[in-house]
């Protein structure tokens, strides 16, 4: 059984730093991308990042370089997000999302619960 859970979310001022995390189980870690998307109340979900576990390789759509970072801990078969100088329009409920590393295209096929950001002063 394939389990992803995020962990790390809470209340932060902007300016402030976080750390996300994904810990899983049930699949080959080293042969599947990992990706971190977020949605924020009446917004469509968009993806913040992408890693492939077996390498390193990541990929970030252009409105998320510079401030997120993705990365990965092979052992512990945890992907992390590392988010910088959050604002208020980072504040999202933000999944871990797992698929085979062969396949492409936006679609995933497993799912976590999501972890809620919220950024205000």
């Amino acid at each position: 059984q394939v389990t992803l859970v995020e962990s790390g979310g809470g209340l932060v001022q902007p300016g402030d730093s976080l750390r996300l995390s994904c810990v899983t189980s049930g699949f080959t870690f080293s042969t599947y991308a990992v990706a971190w998307f977020r949605q924020a109340p009446g917004n469509e979900r968009e993806l913040v990042a992408q890693i492939i576990t077996n390498g390193g390789g990541t990929t970030y759509p252009d409105s998320m370089k510079g401030r997120f970072r993705i990365s990965r801990d092979m052992p512990k078969k945890t992907v992390y997000l590392q988010m910088n100088t959050l604002k208020p329009e980072d504040t999202a409920v933000y999944y871990c999302a797992a698929r085979p590393a062969w396949k492409s295209g936006p679609q995933y096929d497993y799912w976590g619960q999501g972890t809620p950001v919220t950024v205000s002063s």
